[in-house]
C-alpha cells in the first residue's frame, strides 16, 4: 500500500511538472484553441471507452450534465485557454509557479463557496506566496517590452488558475452530489473542448494540423498521460490520503516544471528567482501544513536559547 502510494504520489508531481513544458510545443501552426479541442476531445474519448469498457454507468440527466459542463468549461476549458496563451510569451515554468498559488485561491474560495473558515496560516502564505511571484517575475518586469507581454501573461496565468479553482469548487460541488469521478471528468473533458472547438470556429480558426514528431508527441502526452493518467493518479491519491496531504503535489510540480524549463527552455536562474521560488513553496507549505505540525517543526529548529531550562 505504502509504495503503491509513494508511485501515485511522484506520478502525479512529476506528469503535472511536466506536462508544462509541453505546451509550448503546442503552439505554432495550429491555433491552441484547436490544439486544446483535440487534446481534450481526445482525453473524453479514451476516457468514455474506458468507462465503457469498465462497465460504468454514463446516463445522467439534463441538470447533472449541466454542472458537469460548468466544470468542465471551468477546468478543460476556459483556463487552459488563458494558460496557452500565456505560454507564448513566458516559460513553463514561472507558469507553473503561479499556478501553484491555486492552494490559497481553492481555500478562500472554498470560505465563498461552501463557508469554510479560513485560517489565519492561509493570510500568511498568500502574502508569502505574492511577494515570492514578485521577486521571481522581477527580471522579466524590469524588462517589460513596451507592449507589455510579459505583464499581459502574468495576468493571464493568474486568471486562468483562478478559473481552474473555481473549477475544483465545481468538482466538489459535484462529488457532493455523488456525481461520480471519472464519468463527470468524461464528459467534462467532452464539454470543453466542444466549447473550444466552437470559439475556434466562430474566431474563423482553421482545424489543422501539424503532422510532426513535435506536435503529435507533445498532443499524445498532454491528452493521455497529462489528463488521462494525471488526473487519474490524483484522484485515486485523494481517495486515498486525503486532500489535505494529497495538495503537496501542488508544491513540489513547480520544481519539476522550472527544472525542465532550465534544460529545454534556457531559463536563467537569478538570486531574485530562487528567493521567490522559495518564497512561494514556503507560503504554500505554511498553508497546507497544519499547525501542529508546523509548531513541532518549530520547536526543532529554534534556538536552543530560547527552549526552558531543563
Amino acid at each position: 500500500m505504502l509504495t503503491n502510494t509513494f508511485v501515485l504520489y511522484l506520478s502525479t508531481v512529476l506528469i503535472w511538472g511536466s506536462t508544462f513544458i509541453a505546451i509550448p510545443l503546442q503552439l505554432g501552426e495550429v491555433p491552441g484553441d484547436v490544439s486544446i479541442a483535440y487534446r481534450f476531445g481526445l482525453s473524453a474519448l479514451v476516457l468514455m471507452l474506458w468507462c465503457s469498457f469498465t462497465r460504468r454507468n454514463l446516463r445522467f440527466g439534463f441538470r447533472q450534465h449541466l454542472w458537469m459542463a460548468g466544470q468542465g468549461l471551468m477546468l478543460f476549458g476556459f483556463n487552459y485557454m488563458l494558460v496557452y496563451q500565456a505560454s507564448a510569451d513566458i516559460t513553463s515554468g514561472l507558469i507553473a509557479v503561479v499556478f501553484s498559488t491555486i492552494i490559497v485561491m481553492n481555500i478562500i474560495n472554498g470560505a465563498l463557496f461552501f463557508g469554510n473558515r479560513v485560517p489565519r496560516a492561509v493570510i500568511g502564505g498568500a502574502a508569502l506566496g505574492l511577494v515570492g511571484i514578485c521577486l521571481v517575475f522581477l527580471p522579466e518586469v524590469r524588462a517589460l517590452d513596451a507592449d507589455g507581454t510579459t505583464l499581459r501573461a502574468i495576468i493571464l496565468s493568474l486568471l486562468g488558475t483562478f478559473i481552474t479553482s473555481f473549477g475544483n469548487m465545481l468538482s466538489a460541488r459535484n462529488q457532493l452530489s455523488k456525481l461520480p469521478v471519472m464519468q463527470t471528468n468524461a464528459y467534462g473533458m467532452a464539454y470543453g473542448a466542444l466549447a473550444l472547438a466552437l470559439i475556434a470556429w466562430g474566431r474563423g480558426e482553421m482545424f489543422s494540423f501539424e503532422a510532426t514528431w513535435t506536435y503529435t508527441g507533445s498532443l499524445a502526452y498532454l491528452a493521455l498521460v497529462g489528463s488521462v493518467l494525471g488526473f487519474g493518479s490524483f484522484l485515486t491519491l485523494l481517495g486515498r490520503i486525503g486532500p489535505e496531504r494529497a495538495a503537496y503535489c501542488m508544491v513540489l510540480f513547480p520544481i519539476v516544471a522550472l527544472a525542465l524549463s532550465t534544460v529545454f527552455e534556457d531559463y536563467h536562474w537569478t538570486a531574485e528567482a530562487v528567493a521567490g521560488v522559495s518564497l512561494v513553496l514556503a507560503g504554500n507549505l505554511l498553508v497546507i501544513v497544519p499547525k501542529e505540525k508546523m509548531q513541532r517543526v518549530w520547536r526543532m529548529f529554534r534556538p536552543a536559547y530560547s527552549r526552558p531550562a531543563e
